[in-house]
């Protein structure tokens, strides 16, 4: 599959019940006509997606969402003018947004992206584009469009080409459902944020019956098989790896000292640039005929909240404590 910066190209498909893939600030999306039922259900064929699994319609203004929503409280209105365009998602009330886009809640999720590609194809398409992570379900984001390409292919009827993603983790996701406010998932915009903007606060957990991307136990996840350890362990969990003849690469943030044979990851000390970095790093790992990806384990703080619940997710199928190796 081709990539194209061409914005005409890619209108015309969405118009005609295509899939395209787009670059947003998070990571690249999967879109299509949101008002087109047989157009995003190609998404889910693409994806391997459960049909229950909510798609997000992404809109090019903030005065959209009385086209998808039936009802936009003030809390909406004001998140919106505070951090649209931005890597947060709204889930209100579902109005036109067809059942098989909401997973058939009567909820659905919006969001403006802060992307000039993706604004552009929003504009110049008129509508919302319903859109997921442009991968396999359940497997790592893509954040470049040759991320997309080696993943998707053909699949896929056009890639537009966006660079690399600026933040590099998918949106904030804010339910306004409820009588109170509750995040279902962390991202770039923290708890913090939100409720100094609302001023009140905001519940956490699942404790909701509204279903949001990236609420799974497992999802963000690579193929080979992913560990997380304490720094202070990090090393004796990797020799002791070697020694059961693990081919083994170390995610670490401190510049610690492995043995031969243990290939080392740098990344990011500052929580921005290392969600910038993740997705990119376990794709690259991936493709290196590893058995284990040993990540140090981040600080456990608000500015790493997005961080953490990811890379949970991502080695969730396999977690085990290895505080003591």
């Amino acid at each position: 599959m081709a990539i194209t910066t061409d914005i005409t190209l890619a209108v015309e498909q969405l118009r005609r019940g295509g899939v395209v893939a787009f670059p947003t600030e998070t990571v690249y999306g999967l879109g299509a006509d949101a008002s087109n039922p047989a157009a995003t259900q190609r998404i889910f064929t693409i994806k391997g997606r459960p049909a229950n699994h909510p798609l997000i319609v992404h809109i090019g203004d903030a005065g959209m969402m009385p086209e998808w929503a039936r009802e936009i409280p003030p809390a909406a209105r004001r998140l919106a003018g505070c951090f649209w365009p931005g890597p947060l998602t709204l889930i209100l009330k579902r109005g036109k947004a067809p059942m098989e886009v909401t997973g058939g809640q009567d909820s659905v999720g919006l969001r403006m992206p802060d992307h000039p590609v993706a604004l552009e194809l929003l504009r110049a398409f008129g509508g919302g584009i319903a859109a997921p992570s442009a991968n396999r379900f359940g497997r790592v984001s893509p954040t470049r469009a040759v991320h997309v390409r080696d993943e998707l292919g053909d699949d896929v009827d056009l890639i537009l080409e966006g660079g690399n993603c600026r933040v590099g983790l998918e949106s904030t996701i804010l339910s306004l459902i409820d009588e109170q406010p509750r995040l279902l998932r962390p991202g770039a915009i923290s708890q913090a944020e939100l409720e100094i903007a609302l001023g009140e606060t905001i519940l956490t957990g699942t404790q909701t019956t509204v279903r949001a991307p990236g609420m799974l136990d497992s999802h963000y996840a690579p193929h080979t098989r992913m560990l997380i350890c304490p720094t202070e362990n990090l090393v004796a969990a990797a020799v002791n790896l070697i020694s059961q003849n693990q081919r083994l690469a170390v995610m670490q943030r401190t510049p610690l000292q492995f043995s031969a044979g243990i290939l080392t990851w740098p990344m990011p000390e500052h929580a921005t640039g290392y969600g910038q970095a993740l997705y990119a790093a376990l794709r690259d790992l991936d493709q290196r005929g590893l058995d284990v990806i040993l990540v140090e384990q981040p600080p456990d703080d608000p500015a790493w909240r997005a961080i953490n619940d990811r890379l949970g997710r991502a080695s969730h199928d396999v977690r085990h404590s290895l505080a003591e190796p």
